[in-house]
């Protein structure tokens, strides 16, 4: 389901975006306290042959520091995107990276020369004076918890984000607006004694839909799993018995920990 939560009408947002969780990795406990975030470029349809935007990279920024605490999430593919390839729900992916749990408040997309509009079969440049200093920015408020992914959306809408000037030139000056979709959620827990069992699987009408090898503490954590009930299967090593936990409840967007599992002979 997707939740629209922001509008623009400039380079910079200025409204709350609560983001949800989704993720098709797993992740175990040695993560560090990360979570991934991971951002996705999509466009409005607009009445030109190309929009191009010369996106260079996508940093965040904790609510500790709006100053100096950006960090790039190391942007995949650098350089020109027409942001009309992306209409009617088709999108790409900027960035996916791992950063530490907890609050951010602002991401933003720092631009570079290349950026031009194509009308007619023309090519004309596409000023943007402010992006060029301090990249788009999007004032957010959102809360990282660990082991989750969390998917978001930049939806330029080009059609009013390129401005005609009085001498025939043009100017970028964003309208965009932002949503999350949310999955999933996450399992997590400890087996002991660590480095006995062979794995840990999560059943669901008894197939198996994920599973996990936890590390050299006995912690694990299953990412990605839809919402709903599953059990969770911790297979010994033949001499420790199989243990089972039963009607274990995700919920989309949060980690649902089943505490210490203890196998015995």
């Amino acid at each position: 389901m997707k939740n629209r939560l922001l509008a623009v009408a400039t380079a910079v947002a200025s409204t709350a975006l609560l983001l949800s969780a989704c993720s098709k990795n797993d992740y175990n406990n040695n993560n560090g306290g990360n979570a991934k975030f991971s951002v996705y470029l999509t466009d409005a349809p607009a009445n030109y042959d190309a929009v191009n935007v010369d996106i260079q990279d996508v940093q965040v920024n904790s609510t500790t520091d709006t100053s100096s605490g950006w960090q790039s999430l190391h942007i995949l593919r650098p350089g020109v995107y027409n942001l009309l390839n992306f209409r009617n729900g088709i999108d790409t992916l900027l960035a996916s990276y791992s950063i530490p749990a907890g609050k951010i408040s602002q991401i933003r997309l720092i631009l570079g020369t290349n950026n031009t509009v194509v009308v007619g079969g023309t090519s004309y440049p596409l000023q943007t004076p402010s992006a060029q200093q301090s990249g788009l920015k999007l004032n957010i408020q959102a809360t990282l918890t660990a082991g989750v992914e969390y998917r978001l959306w930049i939806d330029f809408d080009a059609n009013r984000s390129v401005v005609t000037t009085g001498n025939g030139g043009y100017i970028l000056k964003p309208v965009i607006r932002s949503y999350t979709q949310a999955i999933g959620g996450s399992i997590k827990g400890i087996v002991l004694p660590p480095l006995i069992t062979k794995g840990v699987f999560i059943l669901q009408n008894s197939d198996t839909i994920a599973s996990a090898i936890p590390d050299a503490t006995g912690a694990f954590l299953v990412a990605g799993l839809n919402a709903g009930a599953y059990n969770v299967s911790v297979t010994g090593n033949g001499v420790l018995k199989d243990t089972l936990v039963a009607n274990v409840t995700v919920t989309n967007g949060q980690v649902s920990t089943i505490g210490t599992i203890t196998l015995h002979q």
